[in-house]
Formats: C-alpha cells, sequence, structure tokens
C-alpha cells in the first residue's frame, strides 16, 4: 500500500534554454517529501520510474510523471529467511523487476502487479547482472541473459502467470561459463544492425570483455518461450577477448552500454556504445561488426584529477573510480563523491564537481535509457545530473580531428559553421583538392579577394568557378553590382572553358591527365549544360550588354543564341539570324514570339525572302494590325515575280479582308492596288473582289481605285466601280467606248427606280448597237426589245436615211397600234375629267340652298351653354359651337396661323375700319375659324395626346 504523508518529485529548476555560460553538467538534488525509516540499499531507474530497495527489506516503485503514488511492496517472506536485499534488475521499459538477495533468492516483480514472485528455478543463483531482451517486451520477458558471481551465464523466459502451480520462468538454461569462473560483472544482448537474424553478446567480468557474434537459434517448435536462443552463439561461435591487465577483484567494475552514439560513428560501426570499468580505467568505445575493439579506447584512471583531500602529500594518491555511465557524448564517473565528465571524443575533462560528503558511500551511478536521464542514488540522497547542451563542443573535437562533415552537424550557431567551413576549405586546398575546397569556401566568410587569387595564382579556373558560383548564391538581391560583376566573370570563365575543350577536340589533343577526345567531349557538354543552368538561373544577374560583348568577343554562337534566348531578346535572336541570311532559323524563332513590333520589324526582309512561310506565320496571329504591313506586302509584290494565285501578300489580304473583323480602307486599296497593277492581263481576279464588296458605300477608296483602274486600264473593274458610284452615264460611256455594248447594255439596266435615265442610257446603247458595222436591222431592233422604254420613233434617228421600212415594218405597226390605244384611253379620261367637272359645279350650286336645323335647346360643344345666346357656327356634322368658343379653341391649335388671325382680331377691334374692309376682315376670319369642325377635322387629330382631366377639372365630374 502507498505510504502516508505527500510526496512529490522537484524537477531540476534550470531546464530552460541551454547557454554556453551554463556547466555542461549539473547534479542536483531530488526532494523526496515522505518519511523514510531505512537505508536504501539498491536503486534502480528505466523508463520515468524509480525502483528503491530499503534496508528493511521493503520495496518503493515510484513513477516520476505522478510521484505523489508510491507502491510500497514487501517480499513474500521475511528477510530472516530470505536475506537482504542485495541486487535489483529493471528492464529498460520499466515492465519487469528482478530481485536477487543475499541468501540466493530471486523474485520477479511485473509493473502490473504488487505481489513478487519467487524464481525457484533460479533458487541459489547469484544475479550480478541481467541481459535484457532487446525487443523490450512488457507482457514477458522473453529470452534474457543472466550473469552470475560464480561465471555462469544463464538464459531463462519469464512470464507472469496467475496460476498457482505454474511457474514464473519457462526455463532457466547454463548456456556458457566464463574462463576462470570469474565473476559476470556486466552483460548485454542487442541485435545487429541490417542482419536481424544475428545478435551481438557483450561479457565483462573484471579482467575480460568477451563479444560473441553469431546467428541465435529459433525457437523449439515455433514457441516463444520453447528452449534457449543464445546456445548455438555460445557453442560455435569463437568469441573475441578484450584483456584488461592486473585485473582486481576488490576494485569497482562494472559494464554500462547505450544504444544512442548521438550520430558520430566511425566507418563499419553500429550504434552501439560500451564503457568496462576495470582496476586501469574506463575502457570505452563502439562495437564494430568485424573487429569489435578497434574503436575502442582507454580512459586510465590517471586521467581523473584526485581529489583535494588526496593532493596534500608529495605523492599523488589516485582516487578510484567507484562507478561509471554513459552519457550522450562523455563518460560520467563518480571518484570520490566527485562527479566527474570526460569527453569521449576528445577524453578531456569538462566537469569535475563534488556531489557527496567526504567518505559517503553511494549505490552507484545509473542511466534511463529511454529518457536520457542520469542518476546518482546513496544511501539516503538521489542525485540527478542534468545536461545542458551537452554537445556544445562536440563540433570543436571533431573539427581538430579533422572530421569536417561530422562537426558541421554539431555546429549550432552560424559563426560556428563559418568556422568549419573556413578550416575545411583550407585543408582541402593544402590538399590540392581545390574543386570542393572551392564549394566549401563559397559557403563560409573566408576574403573574397583572397580565395580568388588564390585560384588564379594556382590557375583553378575550374575551382574559381565553382567557387562564384557558390557565393553568388550567398549575395542579397540588394546587392545588384556585386551580383552582376561576379555573374559577368562567370559568363567569361564558362566561354574560356568551352573555348580550350573546343580546341582540345580540334587539335585531338589530350589532357594532361591523359583524357581522351571522347572524354573531353562528355566534358565540353557538361560544361554547356552547367552555363544553361547558370544562365537560366541567374538571367536577372546578367547585364545583356555586357554578356553579349564576352561571348561576342570568344566567337561562341551557340552560346550567344541560349542567352538572348533564355532573356527573351528575340529582337538579337532575329537580328543575328536575318544578318546571317538563316531564312527558316529566323522563322523558326519568330513563330514563338506573340510581340506585334517584331512582326513590324522584320516582315520587310522575311517577305522578301520567305514569304509564304512568313504568310503562314502571319496569319496565325490574332494581335496585328495588318495597316502596318502594308509597307512590306508593297515592297515583296514589287520584287516578286510570281502570278496573283501565288502573290503572298494578296494571299495574306484576302485572309484579313475575309477573317477580320473590321479591316480598313488601306487594306482594301493595297489589295486593289496588288491586283490593277499585277502584270496579267485578267480582270478576273479584281472583278471577283469588287463584285464581294457590295455594301454602300463600298469599304475602298472608291475615287483610288477608279483612279488606279484607269491608269492601269483595267476598264472592266472602273465600269464596276462606276455603277457602285452611281455614274451609269459614265459607265455605259466607258463601256460603249471600248465597243462592250453587251456591258452597257447590263449597267444601263441597273438603275431600275430612274425610267428617264435608264432611257437615256440605252439609247446610247440603241445608238451605237444600231451604227455597229455588219449589224443588222433585224439583230438590232431583236437586242433592243430587252428594254421596253424603248419605242421606234426614239430609234429612228439613229437609222441610216436610206434604210428600207420593210426592215422594222412591224415595229412601226406595232408603235401605231401602242399610240392607237393611248388616244383612247386619254379620250376617256377626258371625258371622265368632264363628267366629274358638271358633278362639281351642281354641288357648288346646291351650296346655296343648304341648311341646318338647330333645336331650341342645343348647347354649345365646348362651353355647354345654349347655342342660341349669341353668335354661332352650325357644321354639316351638326356640331354647333359659339363663334367666341370656336374662335378660342382654333386659336390654341392655329400653329402657324395664329399671328395672322390675331392681327385680323387687331384690325376689328380698331373702330375706324371702312366698312368695305371690315366686311373683308370678318369673311376671313371666318373663314379661318370655321375653316372645318374642331371636333371631325384635323384639329381632332392633332389634340390626340390631350389628356380627357385638366388641372382645372374636379376629379368628381369623372369619378365612377
Amino acid at each position: 500500500m502507498a505510504l502516508e504523508g505527500a510526496s512529490s518529485y522537484v524537477a531540476p529548476s534550470n531546464l530552460t534554454e541551454p547557454s554556453e555560460s551554463l556547466p555542461i553538467f549539473d547534479v542536483q538534488r531530488v526532494q523526496l517529501q515522505f518519511p523514510i525509516a531505512a537505508d536504501f540499499v539498491a536503486a534502480q531507474v528505466a523508463n520515468n520510474v524509480l525502483v528503491l530497495a530499503l534496508s528493511t527489506g521493503r520495496i518503493l516503485r515510484i513513477d516520476l510523471d505522478t510521484p505523489e503514488d508510491i507502491d510500497d511492496i514487501d517480499l513474500p517472506k521475511k528477510s530472516s529467511e530470505t536475506g537482504l536485499i542485495r541486487r535489483m534488475f529493471l528492464d529498460p521499459s520499466a515492465s519487469h523487476l528482478i530481485i536477487n538477495t543475499t541468501l540466493g533468492e530471486n523474485y520477479y516483480l511485473h509493473t502490473q502487479s504488487r505481489q513478487p514472485k519467487a524464481l525457484s528455478r533460479l533458487k541459489g543463483v547469484s544475479i550480478e547482472s541481467i541481459a535484457w531482451n532487446p525487443s523490450l517486451p512488457t507482457a514477458s520477458t522473453r529470452e534474457i541473459l543472466l550473469g552470475t558471481t560464480d561465471g555462469n551465464v544463464y538464459e531463462t523466459y519469464i512470464e507472469p502467470s496467475t496460476e498457482f502451480y505454474r511457474r514464473e520462468e519457462k526455463y532457466a538454461t547454463a548456456v556458457y561459463k566464463v574462463p576462470e569462473a570469474s565473476p559476470v560483472i556486466g552483460i548485454c544482448a542487442s541485435p545487429v544492425p541490417a542482419r536481424p537474424e544475428q545478435r551481438r553478446v557483450l561479457v565483462a567480468t573484471y579482467g575480460k570483455l568477451i563479444h560473441f557474434l553469431g546467428r541465435v537459434g529459433a525457437t523449439k517448435q515455433g514457441r516463444e518461450g520453447g528452449g534457449s536462443i543464445y546456445t548455438e552463439i555460445f557453442q560455435r561461435e569463437t568469441p573475441v577477448i578484450q584483456d584488461g591487465s592486473n585485473p582486481s577483484a576488490s576494485a569497482p567494475s562494472g559494464l554500462t552500454v547505450s544504444s544512442s552514439s548521438g550520430g558520430h560513428q566511425p566507418e563499419g560501426s553500429t550504434d552501439m556504445e560500451f564503457a568496462w570499468l576495470s582496476a586501469q580505467g574506463i575502457y570505452h568505445g563502439q562495437l564494430s561488426s568485424e573487429a569489435p575493439f578497434d574503436h575502442a579506447s582507454l580512459l586510465p584512471r590517471s586521467k581523473y584529477p584526485a581529489s583535494q583531500s588526496a593532493r596534500g602529500g608529495r605523492k599523488m594518491i589516485q582516487d578510484p573510480i567507484s562507478s561509471m555511465t554513459l552519457s550522450q557524448w562523455h563518460v560520467l564517473a563518480l571518484v570520490e563523491g566527485r562527479v566527474v565528465a570526460v569527453n569521449r571524443l576528445s577524453e578531456e575533462v569538462v566537469y569535475d564537481q563534488a556531489v557527496l560528503e567526504p567518505k559517503q558511500s553511494a549505490l552507484g551511478l545509473l542511466t534511463d535509457l529511454t529518457q536520457s536521464t542520469y542518476w546518482l542514488f546513496t544511501g539516503q540522497e538521489i542525485f540527478e545530473v542534468v545536461a545542458n547542451d551537452e554537445d556544445r563542443d562536440v563540433w570543436k573535437v571533431l573539427l581538430r580531428e579533422k572530421k569536417f562533415d561530422e562537426a558541421l552537424q554539431y555546429a549550432h550557431s552560424q559563426a560556428q559553421r563559418d568556422a568549419i567551413l573556413t578550416a575545411s576549405g583550407d585543408y582541402l586546398a593544402a590538399g590540392g583538392n581545390f574543386l570542393e575546397a572551392a564549394k566549401v569556401w563559397g559557403k563560409s566568410s573566408k576574403g573574397f579577394e583572397e580565395v580568388c587569387l588564390t585560384m588564379v595564382d594556382n590557375k583553378e579556373y575550374d575551382a574559381l568557378r565553382k567557387y562564384l558560383l557558390s557565393q553568388l548564391s550567398t549575395y542579397k538581391k540588394a546587392s545588384v553590382m556585386q551580383r552582376i560583376m561576379v555573374a559577368s566573370w562567370l559568363v567569361e570563365l564558362f566561354m574560356s572553358k568551352l573555348n580550350s575543350l573546343d580546341d582540345n577536340i580540334a587539335t585531338k589533343a589530350e589532357l594532361t591527365e591523359g583524357a581522351t577526345t571522347g572524354e573531353i567531349k562528355d566534358q565540353l557538354g557538361s560544361v554547356r549544360a552547367e552555363f544553361q543552368d547558370f544562365v537560366t538561373k541567374h538571367k536577372a544577374d546578367l547585364d545583356k550588354k555586357t554578356v553579349y560583348d564576352i561571348i561576342s568577343s570568344h566567337g561562341r554562337e551557340e552560346e550567344l543564341l541560349f542567352f538572348a534566348t533564355v532573356t527573351n531578346d528575340h529582337n538579337y535572336v532575329l537580328s543575328y539570324w536575318i544578318q546571317r541570311e538563316k531564312w527558316s532559323e529566323a522563322l523558326n524563332v519568330l513563330q514563338r514570339q506573340s510581340e506585334p513590333d517584331i512582326f513590324y520589324k522584320y516582315s520587310s526582309v522575311l517577305m522578301t525572302h520567305a514569304a509564304t512561310e512568313l504568310t503562314d506565320i502571319l496569319m496565325r496571329q490574332t494581335n496585328l494590325e495588318p495597316e502596318r504591313l502594308i509597307p512590306a506586302l508593297l515592297n515583296y509584290n514589287k520584287t516578286a515575280s510570281v502570278s496573283l494565285n501565288q502573290n503572298q501578300a494578296v494571299r495574306y489580304l484576302n485572309f484579313i479582308i475575309v477573317n477580320h473583323p473590321n479591316p480598313s480602307a488601306a487594306v482594301h486599296n493595297t489589295l486593289i492596288s496588288i491586283h490593277a497593277s499585277s502584270g496579267s492581263a485578267s480582270e478576273a481576279g479584281l472583278l471577283t473582289y469588287l463584285q464581294s464588296q457590295s455594301s454602300s458605300p463600298p469599304p475602298y477608296d472608291a475615287d483610288f481605285a477608279l483612279r488606279l483602274c484607269i491608269q492601269h486600264k483595267r476598264v472592266q473593274s472602273c465600269i464596276h466601280i462606276y455603277s457602285a458610284m452611281g455614274q451609269y452615264l459614265q459607265a455605259v460611256e466607258l463601256a460603249l467606248e471600248h465597243n462592250d455594248i453587251e456591258l452597257a447594255a447590263i449597267v444601263a439596266d441597273r438603275p431600275e427606280g430612274n425610267k428617264k435615265l435608264r432611257k437615256k442610257l440605252w439609247l446610247l446603247v440603241a445608238e451605237k448597237k444600231i451604227r455597229q458595222p455588219g449589224t443588222g436591222i433585224k439583230d438590232a431592233m431583236e437586242f433592243l426589245r430587252r428594254c421596253e422604254l424603248l419605242r421606234i420613233e426614239d430609234l429612228i434617228p439613229f437609222f441610216p436615211d436610206f434604210v428600207v421600212i420593210d426592215d422594222f415594218k412591224d415595229e412601226i405597226c406595232t408603235a401605231l397600234e401602242h399610240y392607237s390605244r393611248d388616244i383612247d384611253a386619254l379620250r376617256q379620261e377626258m371625258d371622265n375629267s368632264a363628267q366629274t367637272a358638271r358633278q362639281i359645279r351642281s354641288e357648288i350650286a346646291g351650296l346655296d340652298s343648304r341648311y341646318a336645323i338647330v333645336e331650341p335647346g342645343e348647347k354649345c360643344w365646348i362651353c355647354s351653354l345654349p347655342l342660341l345666346s349669341r353668335q354661332f357656327f352650325v357644321f354639316p356634322c351638326q356640331h354647333a359651337f359659339h363663334s367666341d368658343c370656336l374662335g378660342k379653341e382654333v386659336l390654341e391649335g392655329a400653329g402657324g396661323k395664329k399671328k395672322y388671325i390675331r392681327d385680323l382680331q387687331g384690325q376689328l377691334s380698331i373702330g375706324d375700319v371702312a366698312p368695305s374692309r371690315r366686311e373683308e376682315i370678318v369673311k376671313e376670319l371666318d373663314g379661318l375659324v370655321a375653316e372645318a369642325c374642331i371636333l371631325c377635322g384635323d384639329h381632332a387629330i392633332k389634340q390626340i395626346d390631350k389628356p380627357f382631366i385638366t388641372a382645372s377639372d374636379t376629379t368628381d365630374e369623372w369619378a365612377l
């Protein structure tokens, strides 16, 4: 049961971020705040679990994560029967505890149990050391090795059991006996990396360290715990033995191992560190596979300084090492109450601190392998040895040993890294390995000028190139000038190297190392690829003009073009190929561009030498202004001796006209100009184009097109343009001038809405047709029947005087019959007109006797007052209005007559108007006012937008 009273584990107060000002180790007392009535006789710590054996025979099990819960465990029998607790062994997972007493009794306690069980198979065996199973089991111990005081090694398998008659240990077999029956003070077993079927076993006595390496046996019948697995190793394998001189059973001795080596492993070694305490000192190192102790060394006792009490006399007496353990980088030893730490790499004492009082004994130094904590136990106290930044000086030790790569792994600051890199570069350069030195120096702060001069003095230009590449990556973006200068220097070095390799290939020379031409070619390709990678990555750091000058001075065409391409200097690339008349290469560059200015700039020369290919490229561009390509097209048309069907300017312009959403007039005019100035006599292409542009107005400049067609005597095209402009007379005259009567007749029919013009045009055609030599009268008359406007009398003046009338007798008869019908129609129209005139006169005479009946109660249609109250007007539609109401209404909608009506009204208001004049004014005013009924005539139509309800009306009158 748990002890009464509070208990706690006080963690070290200084476990903060480690600092150089702190010592590497610090020993701190752990305060256990509960009463303990007896001394500690044994202690173990693993996986943050502390197990203490008291002199009273009790066992305390404390979980340091929850120190207030303490398991207080008693052995099954009294100490008088079993003896005092001699040793305890706790596995690294803190799952299994084996207890050995002074009378040879052995007990087993599982972490989930509070009752130790006696190990009957091991009764009488005095256990000195245990090699736990490497797999760190929790349910059972699996196969473990026990070292005893009589020099025997046992193998056993312990599994907790709740059955009363079942033993805890499945078997206990003696597998080995050390020479001379010396006590086995330490034993360990571990797997071999990359060879899981093998194990290594390390057995330590006072005077020997024995190493076994071999394959473990299979479990019997495939069952765990079925039998020994280590027997084969001890029986078949020959051990490697490390003898210690002058062994002493009285001197403290022990073996400790650690599976963590801190990452510093010599080549061929495993990750298993060991330390063996013997009479001579501490033998420590790493176990390798073939020669396990080749990487081990001895820390003699003289390495550890004597205490102050031992320094008083002339003869210094060396203090004994009573206990030791391993940390990540140090050997911790307890020397006469002092904790001394020695660096395992440099074997220098880095910590020496007195902890115990004089003559105070200690149970030993222990390591918690899972938590990497270190503990010191005495009979009454517990101390924790806290590591503060333990690997802080590892880089210095490795640097002194010239293990630069390993030193870099343990450098904590940039200053440390810089010191390592600088020393590493100096070491490599001193050995003549300038290439590797350059890479290292490039990452260090070693002076730029110093490094460069060293490389130049030794003519190590390849190394200089590597260094500059490394150095360039260290400059900040703001260091523009430095980056440009270094990058430009690199370009110079690259070009020199490439030229040197080309010269070697050209002369079939060999390098001083004896490289063949093939190897030089491979190197050339590698350097070129390196240059291309450099340009691609650092193009922002390269000044174009400087780089062009450098590369051009070395005559490196491929590199020059690559740089221009990477930096998107397409103008330079195009100009380069065009200057060398490499048209296909220039077109390959152009087709990958989309910048319009590049096309405008180089279209003239490329159109002259590679018209078809350039046109293909131009037709794929959607962001070009065709007008800016017209000079190139005209220049090409001027020099090209090809037909219109093969003319690439015509092809491109036709493409633009068909596909461009709104080509300008300049494009159309250019196409017309090319067609008109063509050496071909055929006008088919030009006419086809003109006929396709039927919009009004046409998209081209008609005057310009007409001038061109007249200049180049494109008659049919001129006629078409005249027609498109509405100049039919000029078109017909031009057609007749060139004796193209059929075309003239077609044009003459075009002004369909203007019969007068059409007849005029046909008369011109008729005159030409009739007077054309070799044309018969009948043929002429048959041709002229196509126009229904022509009459025989219009044509007679065009016939010669000696023409016989019989040739067009039928036409004359037809014309006379037509005239006779026209005369009859006119006579009928005259009769109808006379009848209409008689009816009008009769109606006028009837107006004198027309009247209207007005009822006594009839009202004015405007003011709704009785009509007979004052002067009024009555209309044939029976609408009646007061004269003043009608006058007012008419005046409002009179429009342009309003002023005239007001003038007449003003004249009537003047009293001295002559009666005859007054009568005329009244008559004229009545005619204007009573011209038509305002409800039936135009006045009513004009008032259609007038609202029914005005502002002066009341809404009640219109309410529903």
